[in-house]
């Protein structure tokens, strides 16, 4: 009986995992597979789903550019044209996840509270950029499953004033992928 208890809560862990979505971010530099989680952030999901669903990461760049530290992306044009935001959303910085290498957390302003559609990508583990019992942090909400490699490539491009990468590493699109689960 304890052997089909067992069985049984690998299977279920398994269908628990796969429900998480994936995203592919397709950028002139490769591919990043991004596992996003809505259980601990369901707000921040729901956002950066709703600027894919809408296309609105197409043709964006990686505009800042930190070599060590992390890649940040979503809110301008090759051109430099700031895109318009949907609302702000509640930081949720305090759901127990770290900024790590390889997760994907959201921008912000000064104001906790002032996430939309910038996000950032670390490059290594940045456990300072979390949140304290004092202070709000950055809001992780997935984590990069493929393409690490990736993120390490155009971390180090060659950039100039503001970390700006001197060729801009456009994203092309950002797609969800389906659920093997569905």
């Amino acid at each position: 009986m304890k052997y089909i208890t067992a069985f049984i809560l690998l299977l279920t862990s398994h269908i628990a995992l796969a429900a998480n979505p994936s995203v592919v971010i397709d950028t002139n530099q490769g591919q990043i597979t991004v596992e996003l989680y809505p259980e601990k952030a369901p707000k921040t999901v729901a956002n950066f789903l709703a600027y894919i669903k809408r296309d609105e990461f197409k043709e964006t760049t990686f505009h800042r550019v930190i070599e060590g530290f992390m890649i940040q992306g979503g809110g301008f044009l090759a051109s430099g044209q700031r895109l318009e935001t949907l609302a702000s959303i509640q930081n949720e910085s305090k759901n127990g996840l770290s900024n790590e290498r390889g997760t994907i957390s959201m921008a912000r302003t000064g104001n906790p509270h002032s996430a939309s559609r910038q996000f950032f990508i670390n490059q290594k583990d940045n456990s300072f950029l979390d949140a304290s019992t004092n202070k709000w942090g950055y809001a992780v909400f997935g984590k990069v499953t493929v393409g690490l490699e990736v993120v390490d490539k155009i971390a180090n491009v060659k950039t100039a004033s503001q970390d700006k990468p001197v060729e801009p590493v456009i994203i092309n699109k950002i797609t969800l992928v389906k659920d093997s689960a569905e």
